[in-house]
């Protein structure tokens, strides 16, 4: 008797564990990332987002003098008082992903994922640094206008 217990137990805790599948696809963790946010589940949160990205947060949260989970809370894609997100065009090449959200003020932006221990993950890291990137580009481009085309000394 004692021993149809433990087999029972056994199988009802391998039957939780398979119930916690990760999501398979970016589209997929896009979608329980929002889930997250909507319920507040900074714990669900973290774990979809990417190593380099929480080691970002970390950086941020030491230099406000405050938590992952504030930092985490703030920087979210959307509005708070967004209701829906629109989503399209998910690329995959590898490891690496992108989703096109369309964000509070209707314009699309690229998310990038990666694939990290088999898992996707958003890659807010990834978005910065295009976005660092994007801007230097922008400020080359004024400053070859502005020098008529020649270099700068």
């Amino acid at each position: 008797m004692r021993s149809w217990s433990i087999f029972f137990v056994v199988l009802m805790v391998f039957g939780a564990i398979g119930c916690q599948r990760t999501p398979s696809t970016p589209f997929e963790t896009f979608r329980t990332y929002t889930k997250a946010i909507k319920a507040k589940d900074t714990k669900a949160m973290r774990v979809l987002l990417s190593n380099a990205t929480l080691k970002m947060y970390e950086q941020e949260a030491k230099e406000q003098r405050s938590t992952v989970d504030e930092v985490m809370k703030r920087q979210t894609l959307f509005g708070e008082n967004q209701t829906s997100v629109d989503y399209r065009n998910e690329k995959i090449d590898g490891d690496k992903a992108t989703l096109e959200v369309k964000d509070t003020y209707g314009t699309w932006q690229t998310v990038p994922f990666v694939k990290e221990d088999g898992d996707w993950k958003l890659d807010m890291a990834g978005m910065r640094d295009q976005m660092i990137q994007y801007g230097e580009e922008s400020d080359k481009k004024i400053d070859d206008l502005i020098n008529g085309g020649s270099p700068r000394p």
